[in-house]
């Protein structure tokens, strides 16, 4: 009984919605919520544009478990929904799913491939953003000893630390990288208090900047930095204004771009399948520099991270990803 009436809070919350009668798009997010300060609000910032640009509408789910993923896309396809963007690799045995049922809606994955006619799979070059971050990381850094925290273990975030460890290696060879993930389950995206925790032992062996690409748990990780007088790096979105002075950049992932084009190439009737790759080179990943972190961002850092973009966009600079054969040539 229980779980019926839960289906029916969520087909009711689902259901909420209002747009125009030619142009419906949808996105859901992953779990963290869309103001997880991170990827989920990316995501949902680019919808918030489209919005504002279009004057159109748009639905929205944001789940509380796993077996939602599955019953939001059936739920906004079956109501003509299209297209309908699902933020995060654990939805992809889903969306292959329910792609498959509805072959005239068009649905649009992040961070995953799923090879259907009807579905465009965005990935990121997440190495390649890290490493932009490590290079600011080593040149900030007093100690010598940096770290990261990545969220769920998984590829994804392996590929993040490859880089970042890449860009820290390639600007000071001699630099110290602790790392560590937050979990092996989904819960680990969304534990503030933990990733606190761990930002703060890797803190008292030395590190003095700390990237987290752990969604939510990366909000923790932030705090403790900041009242640690060190300094952290934010994710996905800019977060260089949750403490001011205290973050050094943010690896900004442009989900809210692979959003908004998605809505509006669906409306203009432009909409493709396939794998779209974003990177340093198209503007998918890049570091964040806005009024909050300029004194941080002195002419020296700056000079080194804007050589080492210019690089990775001539081709000179090849960042491993850990993607490729599941391992990473950095110590």
């Amino acid at each position: 009984m229980k779980r019926i009436v839960l289906g029916l809070l969520a087909a009711t919350a689902l259901s909420v919605s209002a747009f125009a009668a030619d142009d419906k798009p949808a996105v859901i997010y992953d779990l963290g919520g869309k103001f997880d300060k991170s990827f989920n609000e990316a995501a949902f910032n680019g919808a918030e544009k489209y919005k504002t640009d279009s004057g159109v509408k748009y639905r929205e789910f944001e789940i509380q478990n796993e077996a939602q993923r599955e019953q939001a896309l059936r739920k906004f396809a079956s109501d003509g929904n299209s297209p309908i963007v699902i933020a995060g690799f654990s939805a992809a045995a889903a969306i292959e799913k329910v792609a498959t049922e509805f072959p005239d809606t068009k649905f649009v994955i992040i961070d995953a491939v799923v090879e259907k006619p009807n579905v465009r799979s965005v990935v990121f070059n997440d190495n390649e953003g890290s490493y932009l971050v490590g290079v600011i990381a080593a040149k900030a850094s007093k100690t010598g000893t940096v770290s990261f925290i990545g969220g769920m273990d998984v590829p994804l975030i392996r590929n993040f630390a490859c880089g970042y460890v890449g860009g820290v290696k390639a600007t000071n060879p001699e630099a110290k990288v602790i790392q560590n993930m937050t979990g092996d389950t989904p819960a680990a995206w969304n534990d503030p208090a933990k990733g606190g925790e761990i930002a703060k032992s890797q803190m008292d062996q030395g590190s003095d900047v700390v990237f987290a690409a752990a969604g939510g748990t990366g909000i923790g990780v932030l705090q403790a930095t900041a009242d640690a007088d060190k300094l952290g790096i934010g994710v996905d979105s800019n977060q260089n204004g949750l403490h001011p002075g205290k973050v050094l950049t943010s690896m900004l992932k442009r989900v809210d771009v692979a959003t908004y084009n998605a809505f509006k190439d669906g409306a203009d009737g432009k909409f493709t399948a396939g794998v779209n790759v974003l990177g340093v080179k198209e503007g998918g990943v890049d570091y964040a520099a806005d009024e909050n972190n300029a004194k941080l961002l002195t002419d020296d850092v700056k000079k080194a991270v804007e050589a080492a973009k210019a690089d990775i966009v001539s081709g000179k600079v090849k960042v491993h990803n850990y993607n490729t054969d599941n391992a990473c040539p950095y110590k």
